[in-house]
């Protein structure tokens, strides 16, 4: 059952997909929320429903023995070393096809908009489920199914969020001055 979180948007890669360590190239990103906070109830509540659905009375202790071994969609931020990281949880949530993502106004937005980054604040819409496959083994995943962008935040890594036109001012003529010259002119 997909259902929406409120958090900070960080390793987003919503509008082009990424590869790492030799997988598929897949939609992702992961959504900060401060430990303890309601949004983390509400991850925490899915999981231990998902997990009593796919493994029935066993399911609780099957997702405690998953949280110990780091197999959940759900961790603790204080493990990273990331900017922004510490005192949050984090969902790393993932999708083959590419999320819907929408502005303020629910206006669908795209990678050139320069809306969207990591350190905005977003609705991120989800979707928990259990995996247990050969293959796989068992797991509590997260699908990503959309972001909303909610807010500007300081950006995540190399500078600052996209520029605003309200970053520049209104240059009102073309005519050369002398303030085109070089310094050595």
């Amino acid at each position: 059952m997909a259902f929406n979180i409120y958090g900070r948007l960080s390793f987003e890669h919503v509008f082009t997909p990424s590869a790492s360590n030799g997988s598929e190239p897949v939609y992702s990103a992961s959504i900060l929320m401060p430990k303890g906070s309601p949004e983390v109830k509400k991850v925490e509540d899915e999981m231990m429903r998902v997990a009593t659905e796919k493994w029935g009375v066993k399911g609780k202790d099957v997702l405690a023995k998953l949280v110990r071994e780091n197999r959940v969609c759900l961790r603790d931020g204080g493990t990273k070393d990331y900017d922004g990281y510490d005192g949050m949880m984090f969902v790393s949530a993932r999708n083959p096809s590419r999320p819907s993502v929408f502005n303020k106004k629910c206006e669908p937005i795209t990678k050139e908009d320069g809306v969207l980054y990591s350190g905005c604040y977003v609705n991120a819409r989800i979707e928990v489920w259990a995996q247990d496959n050969p293959k796989g083994g068992r797991r509590i995943n997260c699908k990503l199914v959309g972001l909303q962008f909610a807010k500007d935040g300081d950006a995540f890594g190399s500078g600052s969020g996209p520029a605003k036109a309200s970053d520049f001012e209104v240059i009102e003529d073309d005519e050369p001055s002398d303030d085109d010259k070089k310094p050595w002119e």
